[in-house]
């Protein structure tokens, strides 16, 4: 048997593969890329199988009904410790995504660390992900299964030319009084619990029909990233939600907030949501980051009820019982972050909404329960927009 290892796939990230024979069957090894970045930690790769041999970093002579698959110098990884509380997910042939049961560490002489999963040997191939992928694919599912509820509009292009699309329930009208809710996705563009829980929160507003706010979403924010695999934590030339100055140091940026500032016209505006992913091990439920207290007081206290609302809505089955945080580690950027731009320039509430890549506890996260988190969200964000309008 042939086992080759590609990253040539959508949303592909590996390297430092190779692959190697054992008495229990063949050993794949690999390393999240960096892609230019400091941190890494997304991964996206094909396995595929064939007859015959090869030799090389990435075929092998291999034998026996089970494949090790080994992540590599874990210890590099963002939150990749400890590699019992990893999960990530695999697509066999041509069937669909499914949870790896939590990963064995293994530890090195030198003090490395390795984390490894078993698996059957793929009949023709298998793809491996740190946490189930979104892109293109995913979005027009999306599109199509909520019946032409939601209208998609080029709103510019990223640093190298891709559409950034922002989807809207209504254009709105300038100084309507219906409340307004901004949501973005995938500033880090690896983090795609992000987008699982954003498109559970869409769905949820389509089901609402005409009941619901003025929603405008952007689903892919950094585009560029999501289709070339990276990670997108800190990335150079600038993290996309460390850009939100005055100039933007970003493209991508310079568009959402002029789009923002338009939106905010066209509406009574309550809220900006955030969706990203912690780091890759953090299984303690969803949790929210708060403008800070010190700087931004008012939006401080204003996405603190938000908070409370939302912590009640998702209960203690989704919640971190640390559900509203402030962020306190060091930066590589000194720039604004999305919510930092809401509470300075748009004077409106905003969080950042965290939700981990694998499991709440023992409870290992499908893509349905993301979309139930976005769900419950969505009913918190609905009920409180109308009440706010009737106070």
């Amino acid at each position: 048997m042939r086992i080759k290892v590609t990253a040539d796939i959508p949303f592909g990230n590996a390297c430092g593969v190779s692959v190697a024979d054992s008495p229990g069957g063949p050993v794949v090894s690999f390393e999240p890329h960096p892609h230019g970045g400091p941190e890494c930690l997304w991964f996206c790769f094909r396995v595929i199988c064939s007859k015959g041999r090869a030799r090389g970093r990435t075929g092998g002579v291999a034998g026996g009904k089970s494949l090790r698959l080994v992540w590599t110098n874990l210890q590099n990884a963002l939150g990749g410790l400890p590699p019992e509380k990893l999960r990530p997910v695999i697509r066999a042939d041509d069937g669909d995504w499914e949870r790896l049961p939590p990963g064995t560490g293994e530890v090195l002489p030198d003090g490395r660390c390795n984390a490894i999963w078993t698996i059957p040997v793929p009949g023709k191939h298998a793809d491996v992900a740190f946490c189930y992928p979104y892109g293109a694919p995913e979005l027009e599912a999306l599109l199509r299964e909520t019946g032409g509820y939601w209208k998609a509009d080029r709103i510019g292009s990223s640093q190298a030319g891709r559409p950034l699309l922002r989807l809207s329930n209504s254009p709105g009208e300038k100084g309507s009084g219906r409340p307004g809710l901004y949501l973005v996705a995938r500033q880090h563009s690896g983090e795609t619990p992000g987008s699982w829980v954003l498109d559970g929160f869409l769905r949820r507003v389509a089901e609402r029909g005409d009941r619901a706010p003025l929603v405008w979403a952007v689903p892919l924010a950094n585009i560029d990233g999501v289709e070339g695999g990276d990670y997108g934590k800190d990335n150079f030339p600038y993290d996309l939600n460390r850009a939100w100055g005055n100039p933007p140091m970003r493209h991508e940026t310079l568009v959402y907030q002029r789009d923002m500032k338009r939106w905010k016209e066209r509406c009574r505006p309550i809220l900006c949501v955030d969706f990203h992913a912690p780091g890759g091990s953090e299984n303690d439920g969803a949790y929210l980051y708060l403008p800070r207290p010190d700087g931004f007081p008012d939006a401080h206290r204003a996405a603190s009820e938000w908070a409370s609302a939302i912590a009640a809505g998702l209960t203690r089955e989704y919640a971190s019982e640390k559900f509203a945080r402030v962020a306190d580690y060091a930066s590589r950027w000194e720039t604004p972050t999305l919510t930092a731009f809401c509470a300075s320039v748009l004077k409106i509430p905003a969080f950042t909404i965290e939700t981990p890549y694998g499991s709440v506890g023992d409870r290992q996260l499908t893509r349905e329960d993301y979309r139930a988190i976005g769900s419950r969200m969505a009913d918190v964000a609905i009920e409180r927009a109308w009440r706010t309008r009737l106070e």
